[in-house]
């Protein structure tokens, strides 16, 4: 999911304080990405938030959709070939 607006679309207005450093560092950037500073900065920042919400360690989930996990859990398992091969093998930093 990645979150672009035209300018016609904007209509919240987001302000922030920066030190003279940060400015200089994110107006050189949006320079050589040929962005405008506010495009920059909010590509930039939606990029982080995008990700930040896609880390979350938390999954909520219904009753039956947990009660169906458990049971994946507790089943048996199946085999799986390419696991048994890959286990079998030496380690490479075994191999001294």
């Amino acid at each position: 999911m990645t979150i672009t607006a035209t300018v016609a679309t904007r209509s919240a207005r987001l302000g922030l304080r920066a030190t003279p450093e940060q400015e200089a560092v994110l107006r050189r950037a949006a320079e050589v990405a040929h962005k405008s500073l506010t495009d920059f900065i909010l590509d930039s920042a939606c990029q982080a938030a995008e990700q930040t919400l896609l880390d979350q360690r938390l999954f909520m989930v219904s009753g039956g959709q947990y009660q169906a996990f458990l049971d994946l859990l507790d089943g048996p398992s199946e085999e799986n070939e390419g696991l048994r091969d890959l286990f079998s093998r030496t380690a490479p930093w075994d191999n001294s």
